[in-house]
């Protein structure tokens, strides 16, 4: 059973948001944050007051003789409804990870396997980016080092639009594929793996960086050769000497390398809080789902089989090809609906 003191409690705030954004008083990007946030919970709850109300109703109109019959052929779909509206609810009330609106930083890099790892990790790039396409969120190269063949040996992106961090945060771990790499002449199946983490981007007021806790070096970037190459010394590497964190930034703009190394420093420390306090929520929890181990082996890619295993929920597809293009919602959704069932548990809802 839900509290009503507090579904009127979530309301009323939800009445005084809406009332202070109309007159245009104080921060109204905060206010319209918190509203957009609760806008989704308020239907909710009206839903769930209707299908009361009426299922009352209903009850009512069977002492009535003339409306017996009607609330006879209405209350079995009412009663059926009220369940699915319970669940919808407490769904809705979950508290949120307050960096689930945010931008992410996704970086890939090659694990065991040599240059068929970072082959591997060049097709976890193509998927990951043709997920964002289809979600229609921006791809932004900060740092990126292919190999000859065509693979990664590092790949740091950030990644901006609506829910970003929300959809790809379960993503954090190992990936492993089993396949026949090209230059295998006798066919056998090798075993490879990939490392992909998830960071929200963090703001200046999430971490306090103390001048003097980092060292900025400057450097040639890289290019491609020829008219290419740049000559200047743009490329900014920034390590953390607290942590010994390194990032690197080789744009253009030794300005905009300055503030794109931070940004990912500043999630990278960001992280490191957020997996100390996901590491102490998750020590009496079987499910690991919403810890982002890093160094967790989470899923399987199985080429000669077109498998794709996700060993922390037991999800087996057999559309390895769709889901290297980019089709990762099913995905997603099954680790999303995992990760609320488990805080509905812990809950005792």
């Amino acid at each position: 059973m839900i509290p009503s003191d507090r579904l009127r409690q979530i309301q009323d705030r939800f009445e005084y948001l809406e009332a202070r954004m109309a007159q245009g008083g104080g921060d109204i990007a905060a206010l319209g944050r918190e509203y957009a946030e609760l806008r989704p919970v308020v239907a909710q709850i009206a839903e769930w007051d209707r299908l009361q109300a009426d299922l009352t109703e209903a009850q009512a109109m069977l002492s009535d003789p003339e409306m017996k019959a009607l609330a006879e052929e209405e209350l079995p779909s009412l009663r059926a409804r009220l369940p699915e509206a319970e669940k919808a609810l407490q769904l809705a009330l979950l508290p949120r990870d307050a960096a689930d609106g945010r931008p992410a930083i996704l970086e890939i890099r090659p694990g065991s396997g040599g240059e068929e790892a970072a082959l591997f990790a060049g097709d976890l790039a193509r998927m990951y980016q043709r997920y964002c396409d289809t979600r229609g969120w921006r791809w932004e190269v900060i740092e990126e080092a292919p190999t000859e063949l065509g693979g990664l040996r590092e790949l740091v992106v950030r990644i901006e639009g609506e829910g970003v961090f929300a959809r790809l945060k379960y993503e954090s771990g190992v990936h492993r594929v089993q396949r026949v790499p090209e230059t295998e002449s006798g066919g056998r199946i090798h075993t490879s793996a990939a490392t992909v983490a998830v960071l929200p981007e963090a703001e200046a007021v999430d971490i306090d960086i103390a001048p003097g806790d980092i060292r900025i070096d400057t450097m040639r970037s890289s290019g491609a050769g020829g008219q290419h190459v740049n000559t200047t010394d743009s490329a900014v590497r920034i390590t953390h000497i607290p942590t010994g964190i390194v990032v690197t930034s080789s744009e253009k703009s030794q300005h905009r390398n300055r503030e794109i190394a931070m940004n990912v420093l500043r999630a990278r420390l960001f992280d490191a809080e957020r997996q100390k306090a996901a590491d102490s929520r998750a020590s009496d929890r079987k499910s690991q789902v919403g810890s982002g181990d890093r160094s967790e082996r989470i899923r399987t890619y199985n080429f000669p089989q077109g498998r794709m295993t996700d060993h922390r929920i037991g999800l087996t597809l057999y559309r390895l090809e769709a889901i290297l293009g980019g089709d990762l919602d099913e995905i997603v959704d099954a680790l999303t609906a995992d990760a609320q069932a488990a805080l509905l548990a812990e809950m005792g809802a």
